[in-house]
């Protein structure tokens, strides 16, 4: 058995994963190196489909690689930002929306996701999901963007609508040098 309260992102899937059904259409918003772009395609299964956006091409070729080492096809990229996502998914589609905060590890870690870009790509999530869909965000405020980053959108979550949604929030209290902190958001049935 996995201890997935030491491990965020694992966490962050695995309650993320029990929103989506085989034949789902997910969105991985900013798909990174590609872990969550492989869980979320092998839960949808190959009727499903993934939109992996991400507005470094790095990504999207890393991605790309570990998709195909892992013979997974269903999905589509977007070299865009998630604050597009309305032009790539209908609206009330979406089983999930995955984000993944920060910088690509390994990549330019002067390009990152910044609180504005975030909460306006996350107001466009929200109206992406279906009703008794799920958003999760994996939060890093390691450097000095996700400080604030981090600040803003829990400041946003807390306002949101209770009679619409059901916000979570888990933080690591007694864990040393930033560890990822993880929102999940559900839209009301």
């Amino acid at each position: 058995m996995t201890d997935l309260i030491t491990r965020t992102t694992e966490l962050a899937m695995s309650v993320t994963l029990a929103y989506v059904e085989p034949g789902d259409t997910v969105v991985d918003a900013t798909c990174g190196g590609g872990q969550d772009t492989v869980a979320l395609a092998r839960a949808v299964g190959p009727e499903g489909q993934v939109l992996a956006f991400d507005i470094q091409r790095k990504a999207l070729i890393l991605t790309e690689a570990r998709l195909h080492a892992h013979g997974i096809d269903n999905v589509h990229f977007v070299d865009r930002s998630f604050a597009e996502m309305s032009s790539h998914v209908p609206g009330g589609s979406a089983a999930a929306v995955v984000f993944n905060l920060g910088y690509l590890p390994g990549g330019d870690h002067s390009i990152t996701t910044t609180a504005e870009t975030t909460i306006e790509g996350l107001e466009v999530a929200l109206r992406t999901i279906q009703r008794g869909g799920i958003v999760t965000v994996v939060m890093y405020d390691g450097h000095d963007a996700g400080k604030l980053e981090k600040a803003r959108v829990l400041d946003w979550a807390q306002a949101l609508d209770s009679r619409k949604f059901h916000v979570a929030y888990v933080s690591m209290l007694n864990q040393q040098n930033d560890p990822p902190e993880i929102l999940w958001i559900t839209k009301k049935k």
